[in-house]
């Protein structure tokens, strides 16, 4: 009986400590400023006891203890509370549920009731519902919903993980920032760098520091500023990126990239560069759109396209370039057989992956220049098959001291250097003749005229109501006369690119001029014009025109 009445002595004891804990607590919250916090509720635990150390008095729990503290709920194995500094440390399979909104789990934890804030060690793990941050450090603050750590992290989202040194969790916003040795990996693509914020919402990821993104099919792409939305696999990336692919480089000011529709947009001194050192080519241009799936391209604002040969390079100038598979074209429009050689009917519905299926088209001003050739026209079409520009539309092509015009002309390259011209239609052939006010002409239905390996005209021949105006000279170089001739057939032998021979076949008619005798105006063909005004003179005038 005497040792009943000194539990139940003892028990009443604890009953009035806790209250006069609990009165105490509550005259400290309310003295407290506004915004410092809210008072402890103490909801459950198996067991409770108070100690006193130095002039500190503590209350400890064990057994599923449950507290509370406003809208946010912690659980814990045991917890020790100093209700004078309102905080408490807790300790096993501790649970912060924040409103439902934010779990937070760990072994240890120091909360500070005033400030609300958290510190949670061992095996920690956040969550939102969508993502779950772990790490072995975690510092909380419930107030803003701000989790940060310092030594290490991942969170792994659906099938998104990220790791980094430190991490800065927004629990309002969703949004999460990494710092230092940061990597993003999922099925698609891997990011390292050194600051990223992701959004476990909307998946977007955000970069602000240089980096590096990779997938597994060798495409690598460098950027400091821009955003990837992971969700929709789009992107919109600044300051000068680029795309490193196993066929090409891409850098633009800015891009756009959506890997869903395969659509890109490149805005800014754009520059492609093709990685075949003697087949492909390099594209530059202000904003240059392309379609991975189609594996088309869409150059505008000042586009200038470079084709690569074995030893030279050949520069176009346009309003606009428009390129994709010449096999996918055939599909819908037949192109011309202009090479006996080469038949494009084998690249339909071939799966063979080729470098050269691929063909340009350009619109409006175009501009051509290489060493030993150089073009203007309306337009164009070429195909890297068989290396042959097709010019539309009163097009004009020089080939050292000769000028060659048409309504349209083929023109056959080989190894960057005109092989053949192939013109029909009103076509004329001009060439000064040392550097005089003469010219040696030549105007048919159609011209062919043919090159040495060297890129010099060494064989020409006009068809179809030829006529023919030519200044003979002797061995010396002094002019012996002209002639002004027609025929069938002309046909013109040339010299280091200077016409030396002409030979006039079928119907031949025509007259030798004494050269004091003739006005040499008058002696100008039909549709005489010589156009060297508008001929580029080196690569600068094709870009200088852009």
């Amino acid at each position: 009986m005497q040792k009943r009445v000194y539990y139940i002595y003892v028990f009443l004891c604890g009953i009035l400590m806790l209250s006069s804990t609990t009165s105490y607590a509550q005259q400290q919250d309310t003295t407290t400023q506004p915004g410092a916090g809210q008072l402890l509720e103490f909801l459950k635990a198996d067991r409770n006891n108070i100690k006193k150390i130095d002039s500190n008095q503590f209350i400890s729990y064990a057994g599923n203890v449950k507290i509370k503290q406003g809208k946010t709920l912690f659980y814990a194995d045991s917890a020790v509370v100093n209700p004078v500094t309102n905080i408490f440390e807790a300790f096993g399979n501790i649970h912060i549920n924040d409103a439902d909104s934010v779990h937070t789990y760990a072994q240890y934890l120091k909360y500070l009731a005033k400030e609300k804030q958290a510190f949670l060690k061992k095996r920690v793990r956040l969550t939102d519902g969508k993502s779950t941050l772990t790490t072995d450090e975690l510092e909380y603050d419930v107030t803003v919903k701000i989790g940060t750590y310092l030594k290490g992290g991942k969170v792994v989202n659906e099938k998104t993980t990220l790791t980094s040194t430190e991490g800065y969790y927004y629990g309002d916003t969703r949004d999460i920032i990494f710092k230092r040795k940061v990597r993003l990996v999922n099925p698609d693509y891997k990011i390292d760098t050194d600051t990223l914020q992701y959004n476990t919402d909307t998946e977007i990821t955000t970069f602000t520091s240089p980096t590096t993104i990779r997938n597994d099919k060798k495409l690598v792409i460098k950027t400091r500023s821009g955003y990837y939305d992971l969700k929709n696999k789009r992107a919109e990336l600044y300051k000068r990126p680029v795309i490193d692919d196993s066929t090409y480089t891409m850098t633009a000011d800015d891009m756009a990239l959506d890997s869903i529709s395969g659509l890109s947009e490149f805005r800014g001194n754009a520059v492609y560069r093709g990685k075949d050192s003697t087949k492909g080519f390099d594209m530059i241009a202000n904003n240059i759109k392309t379609n991975n799936k189609k594996n088309s391209l869409l150059a505008t604002q000042s586009p200038l396209l470079l084709l690569k040969q074995d030893r030279d390079s050949i520069y176009i100038a346009a309003d606009t370039f428009y390129s994709a598979k010449l096999s996918d074209l055939l599909k819908i429009k037949n192109v011309p057989r202009v090479r006996d050689s080469i038949d494009f009917t084998f690249l339909i519905g071939s799966t063979k992956e080729d470098s050269t299926d691929k063909y340009f088209e350009a619109y409006y001003n175009v501009k051509i220049f290489s060493d030993s050739m150089q073009s203007v026209g309306d337009s164009l079409f070429y195909a890297l098959k068989d290396s042959v520009f097709r010019l539309f539309k009163s097009p004009v092509v020089w080939a050292q001291a000769n000028q060659v015009t048409g309504d349209t002309i083929y023109m056959y390259l080989k190894n960057s250097k005109p092989e053949r011209l192939y013109v029909f239609e009103n076509a004329m052939a001009l060439s000064q003749v040392d550097s005089t006010i003469y010219f040696n002409q030549v105007k048919g239905n159609t011209i062919n005229a043919y090159f040495d390996t060297t890129g010099q005209i060494q064989f020409l021949r006009s068809k179809g109501n030829s006529e023919n105006v030519y200044y003979a000279t002797d061995e010396g170089g002094h002019f012996i006369g002209v002639n002004r001739n027609s025929s069938d057939v002309v046909e013109i032998r040339f010299a280091d690119g200077k016409a030396k021979r002409v030979l006039l076949i079928n119907g031949v008619d025509g007259t030798m001029y004494p050269m004091r005798q003739v006005n040499h105006e008058d002696l100008k063909l039909r549709n005489f014009k010589w156009l060297d005004n508008l001929r580029p003179k080196s690569r600068y005038d094709i870009l200088s025109s852009q």
